[in-house]
């Protein structure tokens, strides 16, 4: 058992000695209590030492927990509380406060949905309950899709992750004719534009995997785990979206927006790296340094004709034959009757 949770079986079980109006407890009673209490959870022999019970007193009397419980010793060697009606499950919050967890139950009520968070459903209800929470609509709403398919893998993907499990995923790209079986070791799961991937190695390389494309998903029992102890936010630190290249070095990106669209670049940011060139009239030049994938061409194709990348030479003559692609489509497009 973790030592936060024997921590608050023994707040718990000293809550509710010292609310006790019909019994008298010393120190060593308390001990007593509290290493009864941990071998009902654990199922094995615990002792609480002394000096663990001094602490927790002592972490309850403060503001450490937000407790602030009067305890008082009386007659030289018992311990209660000086108010008979306090109990560490009854504090009192503010209007402020109340306000606050209201907003957040509004918001942890658009996840309850979600497969990940259908366990904190009940959590949520009590949230309501115990906050006296309306029926307010939610003024924050949080863009998601709980119809996406291979949302109903993210469960198992979370777990193996968790406990270091090796899986074999039946996978198959939008560009393979007939699926394909791979055998990886979990890693990370990453959400983009409303999609989700797993982060996942195959022996010393990193890919990434689209839920939506997974057919199945099996753990490997026999196969030891590699952990390639990545951390999210340096793994991502090069790029727009979720392909990380392992060779490539990230590049200067300099683009051109117009004055009637820099303000939104300006606000939300391409990247954590981007920067202001220079300003004009006619709008802004920017810089980001990053990888260049797939979804940061989709960023910069997605502001049309409002931007104009500089540098490098390669990604600009990319975009360049893809607009004059999509120029050419509508040049060529004939629409039937029925649909004009």
């Amino acid at each position: 058992m973790s030592s936060n949770k024997n921590a608050l079986i023994r707040y718990k079980t000293l809550d509710k000695c010292l609310k006790n109006k019909y019994r008298k407890y010393t120190l060593e009673d308390l001990i007593d209590e509290c290493s009864e209490a941990l071998f009902e959870f654990e199922g094995k022999e615990s002792f609480v030492s002394k000096r663990t019970v001094q602490l927790d007193l002592q972490n309850m009397r403060s503001e450490k927990f937000g407790y602030e419980a009067p305890i008082e010793v009386y007659e030289r060697k018992y311990y209660r509380y000086s108010d008979p009606d306090y109990s560490i499950h009854n504090i009192s919050v503010n209007e402020s406060d109340l306000k606050a967890m209201n907003n957040a139950v509004q918001i942890l009520k658009q996840f309850k949905d979600f497969s990940m968070f259908k366990e904190m459903n009940g959590v949520i209800q009590k949230l309501e309950d115990s906050i006296h929470s309306t029926n307010q609509k939610s003024i924050i709403h949080l863009d998601k899709n709980e119809q996406l398919k291979g949302l109903e893998y993210i469960d198992i993907l979370y777990d193996a992750i968790l406990h270091k499990k090796v899986l074999n995923i039946t996978y198959k790209s939008f560009k393979a004719r007939e699926s394909d079986s791979y055998i990886v070791h979990p890693q990370l799961l990453k959400e983009f534009n409303n999609r989700w991937f797993l982060i996942c190695s195959n022996k010393q390389y990193v890919y990434n995997l689209a839920l939506d494309r997974m057919e199945d998903i099996q753990v490997e029992e026999k196969i030891d785990y590699i952990d390639m102890n990545l951390d999210g936010d340096e793994y991502f630190k090069d790029i727009v979206g979720v392909s990380v290249s392992p060779t490539m070095a990230p590049r200067n990106v300099v683009f051109f927006v117009d004055s009637s669209n820099a303000p939104y670049v300006k606000t939300k940011p391409f990247h954590a790296s981007q920067e202001i060139v220079s300003e004009s009239n006619e709008g802004t030049i920017f810089k980001i340094c990053v990888q260049l994938n797939f979804e940061l061409e989709r960023l910069l194709l997605g502001f049309g004709e409002s931007l104009i990348v500089h540098k490098p030479r390669k990604l600009r003559l990319r975009l360049e034959e893809k607009f004059k692609a999509a120029a050419k489509n509508y040049q060529n497009l004939i629409i039937p009757e029925e649909d004009s």
